[in-house]
């Protein structure tokens, strides 16, 4: 690993030039704002992007894809992988890469449609550090169709002097393997110098290889593996012209890269490179940009400058370039297969991993992990996909399961094969690992389906039985109801069961209930039918004797029936006669009422005859009257409508009449506003003479124009009102004529019977007139339109030149004219009050608008200036503080330095310190390691005197007990001898010695201060002084007979009592320092043996 990251002999001294130069850096950044040491690898000292987002929206922003650790391994950045998992689609790769402070940063920015997002700088150093992404893919068609996410990467320049030689080969050679269109950006022309900075083609080839069990390769070998290449000139100034003909970009490219003739070894290298990129890049092509800007300040500070602000001719090409890479770009492929967001991932991880361990990164074995990976994640996906899409909702039968297995199992292959990458061997190998999984999984689930169904099965098939029981055993119970019964559960078994052993336990029920309760039943209802039979044998004879008696009572009635017969035959004979004469009776009144019959016919036909003559003369006097009716309608319906219309005219004419003297008011009223008016503009004029005077002759010559034309035109205006009058007066009379005619034809309308004629020709001669002013009325509508279009144009010259006056002349005309129709004179009038309102206001608020505008305008002025001054204070102020910065800055600086030589002296002194302190430490150390042995040895020595004296204490303590138990049983008996209680002795030789011990409490108390008093006090191992008395010995005889809690209440020496007692003494002895607990849990362990 280290020499493929070795030293780079120097660094390049050649640095891009400032005009059109976009940087990758930003001063502000840690990478750019430290040196680094030339030895030191590549490396990213924080996850924050250098690239500043400012201005960029929320379409994205810069992530670092890869990076170059401190130790100088490269890493990939989460967050990018994670937005590359995002991507699910295809995925094309545009990268740009060249050299350090060339602008390919600007280039991405242009592609991306904006001013900002990968940082452009103005200064000399770099700071893009390995490759870096954009965060939001561009959603791209490409020309067959195809919908991919287009990614822009940016690379760290290939020169830099803080890099190696082998890490410049390792970030170009990553750049070209995960690009499907790669740019290389360079400035100015392509040379001899240009062709060997892109030497790196050639090192390629031993970065990199094609297979893993393959030698050295080729470039012509990668070149099946290669993006588009786009050599892009940038500041490019020259004249393509070739043999005095013009040629394209693509031509001087090509032109360039031809082999040169002449033998030689540095011919032969440069030949070389010529070869390495024409075999690297089959599919290259060229682009010129010319400079963007002439000033070289505004240069510096490119990325604040709007495009279209930039030279035309940069423009173009800069469109023309875009266009191609958008027209140009397809989704990346290897293999054949299309990469996605998270096959691109891992196949740059694949690169990486295999340059960290040292080893060549391998083409076809990074894709065959990629593939292994992408399809054990597909696999992983699939399985996820059957498990949830797996219905289990489907009843235990063999054949919906396996269609519930059949549609998961495709949707999981069709997910598999979706998610899945290549064509290989991994692909094939988990699609069968799937599909076993699958068949597993269907397996233990249909295992389990079919259990729990049986247990279903088993559970309904006991509720059925209960239910026959049930029913066999309810009194008065038929075999048609448990048929029933068993119909319904047979049903509900059906319908709520299922599984391969259903119909087969379903068989064995049956057959058990029909052998038992239904069995049972049968038998049961047999029995009862015997007793029924046996019963109603009974009721049999019974019957029969009563049979015999009726059929005594049956020959009576068959006398008296005989007797009754003759009866109704002699009634029968005498209804017969009676019937013949009522016959003959009948017949002579039907020969009557047939006769009566024909003369009704006869006279109903005359009748009808008479009937529809009287109809026919009815409808004739019906309709002449009808008629005469309907002529008397119409006459009084246009008597009604000419009175109507004359009430309609007279009150049109009184409007009119008040209308006119309204608007004579209004007149003079807007005569005097106008004054008023003209006075306050006067005054406004006279304010504005010091701002400007030319404005105020020009008002003043207006004003005196506008005057002489309003006198003027109030004078036509009182002509055209007297006029008016004397035309109202007229139709007055007109109105006049019109009411003598209405009362001469109200007169003939009396008698219409007579004057029929004549009223006919008066209407007609009323509607001719009628029609007249209808087209005089439509004449002056077209008349009132005109004059409307006209008033419109007038509005329009008023507001320019304020000459409205002229509208009022023409609608005094118009009125003039209208003055015939009282509908249209009052409509009229309406208006022209209306407009002359409106004049009015207009008049006030053109003159407070531009009083107004001009008060604004001045204190614009005002405000402008007082910012001005305000601007210049802030930026003395801004100088001051930056002067004061500086001084602060300086001042800073010193004191860091001298902070640094405190620390320093402070460092020193502190380790001087440490190792002073360390040699005490040491030598207090080792003193405390002898005491320590010392007192271990003395330890042990008490030990063993201790457990000595212990070993002489447990003889004492069980010579002592077997005397207190010896003690105790013969005072028992004692006191059972002198009682004289039977029944004590006999418990005395079940019960156990404590309990004669408790019946005489104190006795036995006495007993204990005669004999034991000397040892009542025993020094314990820890120094203690523990009560040896009677209790302790009652405590341990209540545990044998079955307290089992009381041995919690010892001591500690009784305890160990205890223990020695029953030989366990080398266990206790094994407890360094026991506490109460760790001899509890001895004591049940070894003597309750719990």
């Amino acid at each position: 690993m280290m020499q493929m990251l070795g030293l780079r002999g120097s660094a390049s001294k050649e640095r891009g030039r400032g005009a059109g130069a976009a940087g990758d850096a930003s001063p502000s950044s840690p990478a750019a704002g430290t040196p680094r040491s030339p030895r030191t690898p590549a490396s990213v000292s924080s996850p924050r992007s250098p690239f500043s987002t400012d201005g960029a929206g929320g379409g994205g922003r810069p992530l670092r894809l890869v990076y170059c650790d401190e130790r100088g391994r490269f890493r990939m950045d989460p967050e990018a992988v994670a937005a590359l998992q995002l991507v699910k689609g295809p995925v094309g790769v545009v990268s740009v890469c060249g050299r350090a402070r060339q602008g390919k940063s600007f280039i991405l920015n242009q592609l991306l449609g904006r001013s900002s997002g990968f940082k452009v700088a103005s200064t000399h150093r770099p700071c893009t550090k390995g490759l870096w992404m954009w965060s939001a893919p561009i959603k791209r068609t490409a020309l067959d169709g195809t919908e991919y996410s287009l990614l822009l990467l940016d690379s760290e320049g290939i020169d830099a002097y803080d890099q190696t030689g082998t890490y410049s080969v390792q970030i170009f050679s990553l750049a070209v393997l995960l690009s499907s269109m790669f740019i290389y950006n360079q400035m100015g022309g392509i040379d001899e110098a240009a062709l060997d900075r892109l030497s790196l083609v050639t090192e390629m080839t031993k970065h990199i290889r094609v297979r893993a069990n393959g030698g050295r390769t080729t470039a012509s070998e990668l070149g099946q593996f290669s993006p588009i290449f786009i050599w892009l000139l940038r500041d490019f100034y020259l004249d393509l012209v070739e043999n005095d003909r013009k040629i394209t970009p693509r031509d001087y490219l090509e032109i360039a890269l031809r082999p040169l003739e002449g033998r030689g070894k540095d011919l032969a290298s440069k030949n070389e490179i010529r070869e390495s990129i024409r075999a690297l890049f089959p599919d290259r092509e060229c682009f010129t940009l010319v400079r963007p800007l002439n000033n070289e300040n505004e240069l510096q500070h490119l990325d604040q400058i709007p495009l279209e602000k930039m030279r035309p001719e940069f423009q173009a090409g800069l469109d023309e370039l875009t266009r191609f890479v958008f027209e140009r770009t397809r989704p990346k492929q290897v293999a054949g297969t299309i990469m996605t967001g998270p096959v691109l991932a891992g196949v740059t991880q694949s690169f990486l991993d295999a340059i960290n361990n040292g080893a060549v990164p391998t083409i076809s074995s990074s894709w065959q992990s990629v593939e292994e990976a992408e399809c054990r994640r597909a696999y992983d996906s699939a399985t996820e996909i059957y498990m949830s899409s797996f219905d289990g909702s489907k009843i235990a039968e063999e054949d919906a399961l396996r269609d519930a297995h059949e549609a998961a199992l495709r949707k999981a292959l069709d997910a598999y094969n979706n998610a899945a990458v290549g064509t290989g061997t991994s692909r094939a190998h988990y699609e069968k690992v799937l599909n076993n999984f699958c068949r597993k999984a269907f397996q233990d689930y249909k295992k389990t389906a079919f259990l729990e169904a049986d247990k279903r099965c088993s559970a309904a098939i006991k509720n059925m039985e209960k239910k026959i029981r049930v029913a066999c055993s309810a009194p008065g119970v038929k075999v048609s109801d448990v048929i029933q019964v068993l119909e319904t559960s047979l049903a509900e078994y059906e319908t709520s069961c299922s599984g391969p052993g259903k119909w087969r336990m379903l068989a064995a029920f049956l057959r058990l209930c029909l052998e038992g309760p239904i069995l049972d039943l049968c038998l049961k209802l047999v029995n009862e039918a015997e007793s029924a039979r046996s019963s109603f044998a009974l009721r049999y004879r019974s019957n029969e004797d009563q049979l015999g008696l009726l059929k005594k009572q049956l020959e009576a009635s068959e006398a008296q029936k005989s007797e009754y017969l003759k009866r109704y035959e002699a009634a029968i004979n005498d209804k017969q006669k009676a019937s013949a004469d009522l016959s003959g009776h009948l017949a002579n009144l039907r020969t009557k009422c047939s006769t009566l019959e024909e003369r009704c016919v006869s006279i109903s036909k005359e009748l009808d005859h008479v009937r529809h003559e009287c109809t026919d003369w009815r409808a004739k006097y019906e309709q002449s009257v009808s008629q005469n009716k309907a002529e008397q309608d119409r006459y009084v319906a246009q008597l009604a409508s000419l009175e109507s219309r004359y009430s309609s005219a007279e009150g049109k004419l009184g409007a009119a009449r008040e209308q006119a003297a309204a608007a004579q008011d209004e007149a003079a009223e807007w005569k005097k506003k106008y004054e008023s008016a003209a006075v306050q503009a006067k005054t406004a004029l006279e304010r504005l003479a010091l701002v400007q005077e030319q404005i105020n002759k020009i008002a003043q010559e207006r004003e005196s124009a506008i005057r002489a034309e309003f006198a003027t035109h109030l004078e036509e205006k009182e002509e055209e009102i007297r006029k008016l009058n004397a035309k109202i007066r007229h139709a007055e009379s007109e109105e006049s004529v019109l009411v003598e005619r209405l009362q001469v034809a109200e007169s003939k309308a009396q008698s219409h019977n007579k004057e029929t004629a004549t009223l006919k020709d008066e209407i007609k001669e009323i509607t001719s007139k009628l029609e007249f002013l209808r087209d005089r009325a439509v004449s002056y509508e077209k008349q009132a339109r005109m004059l409307e279009q006209e008033k419109n144009h007038l509005q329009e010259k008023f507001l320019s030149e304020c000459k409205k006056y002229d509208e009022a002349e023409e609608r005094c005309k118009s009125a003039e004219r209208d003055a015939k129709k009282a509908t249209e004179l009052a409509d009229a009038a309406r208006t022209e009050a209306i407009a002359c309102q409106k004049e009015k206001d207009e008049a006030q608020q053109l003159s407070m608008e531009k009083v107004a505008v001009i008060e604004r305008i001045q204190r614009q002025v005002d405000r402008l200036e007082q910012e001005k001054v305000n601007l210049l204070g802030e930026v003395q102020r801004m100088r001051s503080s930056e002067s004061d910065a500086w001084s602060k800055v300086t001042l800073l600086e010193s004191r860091v330095a001298e902070r640094e030589k405190e620390m320093d002296d402070l460092l020193s002194r502190s380790n001087e310190q440490r190792s002073s302190t360390v040699h005490v430490l040491e030598s207090l150390l080792a003193t405390e390691r002898a005491a320590r042995a010392e007192a271990n040895k003395r330890a042990e020595a008490l030990s063993l005197q201790l457990q000595s004296t212990q070993g002489k204490l447990d003889v004492l303590h069980q010579e002592l007990t077997s005397i207190r138990l010896v003690e105790t049983a013969l005072d028992g008996k004692l006191r059972t001898t002198t009682r004289g209680k039977r029944l004590r002795e006999n418990e005395a030789g079940t019960e156990s010695v404590q309990d004669m011990d408790i019946d005489q409490p104190e006795r036995s108390r006495k007993r204990t201060k005669s004999n034991t008093s000397p040892l009542k006090h025993v020094q314990t191992e820890d120094g203690g002084s523990v009560h040896m008395g009677e209790d302790s010995v009652t405590v341990s005889t209540d545990t044998k007979d079955g307290n089992p809690g009381g041995y919690k209440k010892f001591t500690i020496a009784k305890l160990k009592e205890e223990l020695t007692k029953h030989g366990f003494g080398a266990q206790l002895l094994e407890l360094k320092n026991p506490a109460k607990k760790d001899i509890l849990a001895l004591y049940k362990k070894l003597v309750l043996g719990e």
